[in-house]
């Protein structure tokens, strides 16, 4: 059975993607503070950054712009997601397949799981398709793991994230993607929750530079392997300069003030 490990999406153990699925989950509003990052290749430019794993994106993102970055950047075909028209209980439906992904040549899928929704069994359901479809192809699969609905009364709980660590390590996922519960103790238990799958942090809306790698520190100390970031980092000016500085945390050990130095 494939493990992460030293395939197509880690570096030395440790992750770090970098997520442009929120032109379908948020709308054209996250790419207003960079007008430029409307354009997708402006962001597959800066997964060609040294830092980055994987570039996880929706399926017609990949088929008309994967093609040019192939050779550079390791896809992550994140295979569901919905509108934030949406208004019902959360639910994200299969909007491409795993045969498909690796057709477009990719290293890796994505899928994401709302447990407490009234629809967690349609969504187990879909991702047990998934996860031994994509086993069959060898590919490594990431779950966003987001308890939410009508049976989460806090998704932002330690207990509740730890929990969502477990259910992707349950349900046979290779990296669970969580939000960072606010603590380095609380993501510890997150982490050990989740068993050999390795976890990592959802990056969230954008926030200074300090603060956003403070968090990272702790993730990395915690044991996460890493990170799952859109906003944090392309709608920064210099997209660059908060790479140089997640690859000196996440990889080298460094402190988040030394990386900014």
């Amino acid at each position: 059975m494939p493990q992460i490990g030293d395939d197509a999406i880690s570096r030395d153990g440790k992750v770090l993607i970098l997520a442009m699925d929120h032109g379908l989950e948020h709308g054209p509003v996250d790419f207003e503070p960079v007008p430029e990052t409307i354009d997708p290749s402006t962001v597959f430019d800066v997964a060609t950054h040294d830092a980055v794993t994987a570039m996880a994106v929706q399926k017609g993102v990949a088929e008309r712009y994967y093609p040019s970055y192939e050779d550079d950047v390791a896809l992550l075909a994140k295979l569901n997601g919905t509108s934030n028209l949406w208004m019902g209980e959360p639910y994200s439906p299969k909007n491409w397949t795993v045969d498909y992904a690796a057709e477009l040549g990719a290293e890796a899928v994505g899928y994401t799981v709302y447990s407490g929704s009234n629809h967690e069994p349609e969504m187990y359901e879909d991702f047990r398709e998934i996860q031994e479809n994509a086993r069959a192809h060898g590919m490594p699969v990431v779950m966003w793991s987001y308890p939410r609905g009508q049976g989460v009364k806090n998704d932002t709980k330690d207990d509740v994230i730890a929990y969502g660590s477990r259910i992707a390590l349950e349900l046979g996922a290779d990296v669970a993607k969580v939000k960072y519960p606010g603590s380095k103790e609380a993501m510890e238990w997150a982490v050990d929750a989740a068993g050999n799958t390795k976890v990592v942090m959802s990056g969230g809306s954008k926030v200074d530079d300090l603060s956003f790698l403070r968090s990272v520190e702790a993730v990395m100390e915690a044991g996460g392997a890493g990170l799952a970031v859109g906003r944090n980092v392309w709608q920064r000016e210099e997209p660059e300069r908060i790479l140089d500085a997640l690859e000196k945390v996440i990889y080298e050990g460094a402190g988040a003030e030394e990386a900014l130095d």
